[in-house]
């Protein structure tokens, strides 16, 4: 059995013996849906491809003989639905815009719409010879309603309807809010641009041709700006039955692995602390794991009989490399260091909104959820809490973090020192140097502003981003044991099995100003550090150090080993 890691083609898959985690059933659920046009957005590489081939197969008219032999043994071929292969699937992908100005944007999004038509035309030709003088006019036509306008009453003649799919449909609008251009974008999407023409003639096509509209994208961005020009459709987004239809479930991955006859233990922990965590409803049935990641992640353990190198593929990183082209105001600087500080933050979710509110913060958090940055943690009370939903996201705030610091003071990092540094806390039990080093080369060059927030939070998460690429450990903040909460636990990463030491370490820091504090604190450190090293957990484990850090400003620093 193959896995299907960057396969998003349906029949592909299921011809060529890649194995499938069956999600058909989700078919029946938004055929029984109380509205036939519908918006639903995930998080980048989370399945939304696969998921849109997998309806394109099941309701188009010319996969009807198929059937049985695509959807074998699945769900919805013993469950199937009235409207199985009873239509013309319109299928429009709009990533990979040319947003360079609005001339270029405009022609890139109508030769992207001819060409998803004359697909269009190619597949049905059979059904209507007219479609082939379609196909001709259209090199004529120059804007996008004359377009629209002729396919849809060319297809009326042929007494079928259109099942439309538009997959991506913010991507190009996203690229503009990174760049920040607010004209350029109230041009093209709002008064009366092509983008609002081409939903308004959509919605008009619905009075004839179109029967069943399912958009899928990343944010709601351009919902509250469409909303006179096409406002039919539901947007399922936070449904709670949809809450599993993306991603995989834990019992998902267990199939998968199983498959795969890999049943370690240590291997579900990871894949759970990696890559799970997404909650897209309050009240949804369980947490699901990135499933593009989850995939890439086995892909790579099955190839090189060993962990990947990294955690997740380089294209993801690049997706969220958009963070740092969101927060160009001091507003959304602060509360992005609240998050990473923090893990999470308290907020309400926007189901939409405008590109003049993106920077507001209830707009600017909600656009991190829909982003999978943040994820539902819980609710209290009249309270939404959001969280950071794993590891792997993690490192990213991280990274982030790390890339501020270096580009706001200038930071040098010296590579061979930071390794060696690392290297001589792994294998031979000396925290000391790296210490000395994020005191020295990160600590030092911060602001007399920046201290007056400085806090044992804040140096955590620098602690953190200076190591999360060495690869050597994985960072755990506030680890729970029977005598309370680890502040740092270092275990070493599942990469690196032949690191030597783990490390508990116990951080606190205190103002010059507050000197004469320091021998309670250390003494309250000791103290907690000794609860932490008795827990069942630890036992009998002779390559765990443990070490209480106190820096004292931003100057001075001391540590004390407990054995």
């Amino acid at each position: 059995m193959k896995l299907p890691y960057g396969i998003s083609d349906f029949k592909t898959l299921r011809e060529q013996n890649y194995l499938y985690v069956d999600k058909t059933k989700y078919i029946e659920m938004l055929e029984e849906y109380n509205s036939k046009y519908m918006f639903f957005i995930r998080p980048r590489r989370f399945g939304k491809s696969l998921f849109l081939s997998t309806l394109a197969y099941y309701y188009d008219i010319n996969f009807k003989n198929e059937f049985g032999e695509i959807f074998k043994d699945l769900y919805i071929e013993k469950n199937p639905t009235k409207l199985r292969n009873s239509y013309f699937m319109l299928k429009l992908n709009f990533s990979g815009l040319n947003t360079q100005g609005k001339k270029e944007l405009e022609e890139s999004f109508r030769i992207t719409m001819i060409d998803g038509i004359i697909s269009f035309i190619n597949k049905y030709r059979v059904y209507l010879d007219e479609l082939s003088i379609l196909e001709s006019r259209m090199k004529e036509m120059s804007d996008i309603k004359s377009i629209l306008n002729a396919l849809f009453e060319a297809v009326n003649k042929t007494k079928k309807k259109i099942y439309l799919i538009i997959d991506e449909y913010d991507h190009f609008a996203n690229d503009i809010i990174a760049m920040g251009d607010s004209e350029f974008y109230k041009d093209t999407v709002r008064a009366a641009g092509f983008v609002r023409d081409f939903y308004e003639t959509v919605k008009i096509g619905t009075e004839s041709v179109i029967d069943r509209i399912f958009i899928t994208g990343i944010s709601p961005i351009m919902l509250d700006d469409l909303t006179s020009g096409f406002n039919i459709a539901a947007n399922i987004t936070m449904d709670e039955q949809m809450n599993e239809s993306l991603g995989f479930t834990g019992k998902e991955v267990d199939y998968i692995m199983d498959s795969l006859g890999l049943k370690k233990e240590d291997l579900r922990i990871s894949l759970k602390e990696y890559y799970n965590g997404y909650l897209f409803n309050i009240d949804g049935e369980e947490r699901v794991y990135n499933s593009d990641m989850v995939l890439y992640y086995l892909t790579q353990l099955v190839k090189r009989k060993k962990p990947p190198k990294n955690l997740i593929d380089d294209n993801v990183k690049t997706d969220y490399g958009r963070l740092n082209r969101l927060i160009s105001n001091e507003e959304n600087k602060k509360v992005l260091n609240e998050i990473i500080m923090n893990e999470g933050i308290v907020a309400d979710i926007a189901t939409r909104f405008s590109f003049d509110r993106m920077y507001d913060e209830e707009y600017f958090v909600s656009l991190l959820f829909y982003m999978g940055l943040l994820t539902i943690d819980r609710q209290e009370r009249s309270r939404l809490l959001l969280k950071i939903p794993n590891y792997v996201v993690k490192t990213i705030f991280w990274e982030h973090m790390e890339n501020m610091l270096k580009k706001e003071y200038n930071i040098n990092v010296e590579t061979k020192e930071l390794r060696l540094s690392i290297e001589e806390m792994a294998y031979e039990g000396n925290l000391n140097p790296y210490i000395d080093y994020i005191n020295k080369h990160v600590i030092k060059p911060l602001s007399n502003r920046d201290l007056m927030k400085i806090d044992e939070r804040y140096i955590k998460v620098i602690l953190f981003a200076y190591l999360v690429n060495s690869k050597v450990y994985r960072p755990i903040s506030e680890k729970e044991v029977e005598n309370g909460y680890i502040d740092i636990y270092l275990e070493k990463d599942i990469r690196m099995p032949e690191v030597e030491y783990e490390w508990i370490i116990e951080l606190k820091y205190i103002k010059k100003s507050e000197r004469d504090k320091l021998e309670k604190i250390k003494a309250e450190g000791l103290k907690q550090l000794e609860g932490y090293v008795r827990s069942r957990e630890f036992e009998g484990k002779t390559n765990v150090k443990n070490a209480l850090i106190i820096f004292i400003g931003k100057d001075e620093y001391m540590i004390e080993y407990v054995s």
